[in-house]
């Protein structure tokens, strides 16, 4: 396989001459010292042929294996990268001015002001993450149907059929915003809708007794992970908020740590019902707070992806811990949150109106225009302090859960 190294040290010959890294890819060195990425494949007629990708160094290394795997992804779904046109990380220098990318963040920003943030934050992030590496640098003319369903299925490949939907509508709106603007002339991704896999609705599964709660907990956090993903999903079970929440939280959402009163602060542009909500914070939970540090202090969340640092880690990382621990079906993320209420509201059900305001189920009508987002806080606090108490019995200790696994550093 190639290195940098000796890239950048491959002199120029009389003649034009491959140098080979892995399946297929090869970097083609011309007399006059330019040096281009290029990929032999075999297309769906046996044929073989050659994708160029680009320049080195414009294209790093890393990006052109990055393109390499998604044009045999798409080669895998019968779609020709050739015919398709480049399918790399769109790097700006190589962007058209009418790519899909530049289509889709001209139909965004005519929309952000529209809708709230936490959806403006879900819809760019969607399209940034599953869409644009994929067929950004596209102009939207020139994508077709088989290529739009295999950017779905990229996302449907990792259980994220809600997700696939949601990405289609988004990218359906896009090209009705270059159909409108005269840089396409039809809308491919309504073309696929009756293609993807349909969304079950429903309640979310999920195990509401303790007893087998807590022996789920002990074959998940004793299964091989990164430290960072065990600890989201102990944060998840200790405060019972959503999912989405603990995957997006961010350090500056926690405060008094050291204090007497620790609270985390989800602001109101991350919650579903559009109001700050607190959550207090027990000993066991600043634990695993504390234990993130080492790990991701020097990022803004405390579960930053393990690639790309900078940014929250996989919506599904959580889910493939518990689906690889043998609970696909029986128990989902937002589950804890079922197990939470029910645990609880079996053992203190005077406290039910508690409860429910620790879960965030306040209704709007009750609360009006005067929420009080630190409502029966001491309560709330003791009530957690009785949960965390109940869920970890037997378990790991923090310490325990972090030194006895792999991967220690991102």
């Amino acid at each position: 396989m190639l290195t940098d190294t000796a890239i950048k040290t491959a002199k120029a010959k009389d003649k034009a001459y491959r140098l080979a890294d892995s399946e297929g890819l090869f970097i083609h060195v011309m007399p006059t010292g330019k040096k281009f990425w290029r990929m032999r494949y075999r297309s769906a007629a046996g044929k073989e042929q050659t994708l160029t990708f680009g320049p080195y160094p414009t294209i790093s290394l890393r990006d052109a294996r990055t393109m390499r795997d998604n044009a045999k992804d798409m080669i895998r779904q019968g779609v020709d990268p050739a015919q398709a046109g480049k399918i790399a990380p769109a790097l700006s220098s190589a962007r058209e001015a009418d790519s899909f990318e530049v289509v889709a963040r001209e139909w965004y920003e005519l929309r952000k002001d529209l809708w709230r943030p936490r959806h403006a934050h879900d819809v760019i992030h969607s399209l940034e993450r599953d869409v644009f590496p994929l067929v950004g640098s596209l102009p939207p003319g020139q994508i077709n149907p088989r290529v739009v369903l295999h950017v779905l299925n990229q996302i449907q490949e990792r259980g994220a059929v809600e997700t696939a939907h949601r990405v289609r509508q988004r990218m359906s709106d896009v090209f009705v915003h270059a159909i409108a603007t005269g840089r396409a002339d039809h809308d491919p991704a309504t073309v696929v809708k009756a293609a993807l896999r349909p969304v079950q609705r429903g309640r979310q599964p999920a195990i509401t007794d303790l007893d087998q709660a807590r022996e789920m907990i002990r074959r998940v956090e004793q299964s091989a992970a990164h430290p960072v993903t065990l600890l989201a999903f102990r944060l998840l079970y200790l405060t019972a908020v959503r999912p989405g929440e603990v995957r997006g939280a961010l350090w500056q959402e926690f405060h008094d740590l050291q204090g007497a009163e620790p609270v985390w602060v989800i602001p109101a542009e991350r919650m579903k019902m559009g109001r700050d909500h607190i959550v207090p914070l027990t000993r066991q939970a600043v634990e695993v707070v504390m234990a993130l540090r080492p790990f991701s202090e020097r990022w803004p969340h405390l579960f930053p992806n393990t690639r790309r640092p900078k940014i929250a880690m996989c919506e599904n990382a959580i889910g493939y811990l518990l689906n690889r621990a043998g609970y696909h079906g029986r128990h989902v993320p937002h589950g804890f949150r079922s197990t939470f209420s029910s645990a609880m509201n079996e053992r203190y059900p005077q406290d039910h109106a508690v409860i429910e305001l620790m879960l965030a189920h306040v209704s709007k009508d009750k609360v009006a225009g005067a929420y009080n987002r630190a409502l029966h806080l001491p309560k709330r606090r003791e009530l957690s302090r009785l949960w965390s108490e109940m869920v970890l019995t037997g378990q790991l200790s923090v310490d325990e859960l972090v030194s006895s696994h792999r991967k220690p550093s991102m």
